[in-house]
């Protein structure tokens, strides 16, 4: 089978992360924007991390035949810092309609305070004048009272309902979700979102419509394989592959490709490499010999 992750940091992840990920079946990915682990102090700080998801990050990916798409936006743990905040939101145009760029993300809620909902609005209102997909981060606390609030957020601000991607969700949020009409996404993260067993028991129950698994791997402990493995343990458990399928391939590809950036048939050829290739005279090389052709080695 072949897997698309529409939410991995893969700036936190290795080389050796990229080859696991394609040899086990994964083609594309999204890389949404979010904070480092720590503050950033200055706007400068996000100038290059958002050059770095269209630029370098996407460059490193293709080295190892997956394709990588981005979402660019202010994240809601960092829109508490309002002065900088500010500065981040007059920024985001720029980057937000480059190529590659297949949504505005992650943004929404973390504590759930003023400042955070006047970035969320800021930014809900910039997707909707570009007609652009949102992907919205729930709180880890109180995360369905914040996923309530952004579902109605994003309708006060006129964005389209299939156009919202609800992420982190769990079995208390989903049927607000789904009921609103927008995309489910489930993040398959140790201990504190969603683990495989549970998501093969709600896709059991809700079928596949509307519904996305993800990884969210990032700096933590977290696993960049979560999107293959869930996907074998619901065949084991018997879920009918086109399922399978839909919500570990094709319903990202749905909720994303609204952005006009994805290449359908570009995903669907046998994925192929060139290490020949720099990028800003850098290879992802160490003295290794360049592989020219097939993606994953025999």
């Amino acid at each position: 089978m072949r897997f698309f992750d529409p939410h991995i940091h893969m700036s936190s992840r290795t080389t050796d992360d990229y080859e696991s990920m394609a040899r086990a079946g994964i083609r594309a990915v999204i890389e949404p924007a979010f904070w480092l682990g720590q503050p950033r102090t200055n706007v400068g700080s996000f100038v290059d991390y958002f050059s770095s998801l269209i630029g370098w990050e996407r460059f490193r990916a293709s080295q190892f035949g997956i394709v990588h798409y981005c979402t660019i936006g202010l994240n809601s743990k960092e829109a508490n810092d309002e002065g900088l905040a500010r500065e981040v939101l007059e920024l985001l145009p720029r980057y937000a309609l480059k190529e590659g760029v297949v949504a505005i993300g992650e943004i929404g809620y973390d504590e759930i305070t003023k400042a955070e909902e006047f970035a969320f609005q800021a930014q809900l209102e910039l997707a909707v004048q570009h007609d652009m997909v949102v992907m919205v981060h729930s709180p880890h606390r109180d995360k369905k009272r914040g996923i309530v609030r952004s579902l109605d957020v994003a309708a006060e601000a006129g964005l389209a309902m299939e156009k919202l991607v609800i992420d982190h969700n769990n079995e208390e949020t989903i049927d607000d979700t789904l009921a609103r009409g927008a995309w489910a996404a489930f993040t398959i993260y140790p201990h504190t979102k969603m683990g495989s067993e549970r998501m093969c028991e709600i896709v059991r129950k809700y079928g596949p419509e509307r519904i996305i698994v993800d990884s969210s791997a990032d700096w933590g402990i977290s696993d960049p394989l979560s999107v293959p493995r869930t996907a074998a343990l619901m065949l084991e458990k018997g879920i009918d592959p086109a399922w399978v399928e839909k919500v570990t391939w094709s319903n990202a590809i749905a909720a994303y490709g609204q952005s006009g950036q994805i290449d359908v048939a570009e995903l669907e050829r046998s994925p192929t490499v060139d290490q020949t290739q720099l990028f800003s005279e850098n290879s992802v090389l160490r003295g290794q010999e360049p592989r020219v052709g097939a993606a994953v080695p025999n």
